[in-house]
């Protein structure tokens, strides 16, 4: 490998990283990524990887770099529009398929000494895979906090309108929020809503709400604060903290990179 090519490969890996790094930074400060991240970070990150593949690379990986990025634009956009992705996590997998399209073995050896296929192929969704099983963290420190709360308490978790949700919708709110005052509610920007109130004449109805928008949270904490104020409800809402993607896609990121594809190396183990 000529001096070159490892400083292609390795001015796209600091690129990703710097960038992905600022834009969580900036997404755990104020759960917002401005649009100039992105617009600096997909340029650079195509140059650097159509240059590396132009100067060493047969001309049929272009191919394969095509393919990549669009696998990865679609699934981050489908991600996207069924709730599952904010909108600056989109476009940091669709940045990272311009700059890192395929794992960059010419530079690295993950300590697992194992590089899958999917990574040789598609590295971000082995990024994506990495941060959705670091997600499972914050899960279960959710999970017990809930289960604290509850034996501390000696409230009941669902009450209420609560009782006629589902099972699994009950499930998801539990894994994904825990229980605040109001006060604390609207104090705190980064908290958002998991339930909401439907008033229509006399009918009063308490839901869960499972994926919660920035342009509805205001209004529903009003609605939520008005319940309590006339006692229709009590003091304590789900809500969740939001936690920022951007920070577990860097972090799968860096696994991926030094470690290698979790999902992968799971799958091994488990068939021997």
């Amino acid at each position: 490998m000529s001096t070159v090519e490892a400083l292609l490969s390795l001015a796209k890996t600091a690129l990703a990283l710097v960038f992905l790094s600022y834009a969580s930074w900036s997404d755990y400060k104020t759960r917002e990524v401005s649009n100039n991240v992105w617009i600096l970070f997909a340029p650079i990150g195509f140059a650097l990887t159509f240059t590396e593949l132009y100067l060493y690379e047969p001309l049929n990986m272009l191919v394969f770099y095509g393919l990549s990025f669009g696998l990865t634009a679609a699934f981050a956009i489908i991600l996207f529009y069924t709730g599952g992705f904010g909108g600056a996590d989109a476009k940091a997998l669709m940045c990272l398929a311009l700059a890192l399209p395929v794992y960059p073995e010419n530079l690295f050896t993950p300590l697992s000494q194992q590089i899958s296929p999917i990574s040789k192929m598609f590295f971000p969704i082995t990024v994506f895979s990495n941060a959705v099983l670091l997600v499972f963290i914050p899960v279960v420190l959710l999970l017990l906090h809930n289960f604290y709360w509850r034996q501390k308490s000696g409230g009941k978790l669902f009450e209420g309108g609560h009782k006629d949700e589902s099972f699994w919708r009950k499930f998801l709110v539990l894994i994904t929020g825990y229980k605040v005052s109001v006060k604390k509610l609207r104090e705190k920007w980064h908290l958002y809503p998991l339930e909401d109130i439907e008033e229509d004449g006399n009918r009063f109805k308490r839901k869960l709400v499972i994926i919660s928008k920035d342009e509805n949270r205001d209004a529903t904490v009003e609605r939520l604060a008005k319940a309590v104020e006339t006692g229709k409800i009590q003091d304590d809402v789900w809500a969740s903290p939001g936690l920022p993607m951007l920070i577990f896609i860097t972090a799968g990121l860096i696994i991926a990179l030094f470690f290698g594809d979790i999902v992968w190396i799971l799958v091994r183990l488990l068939l021997g």
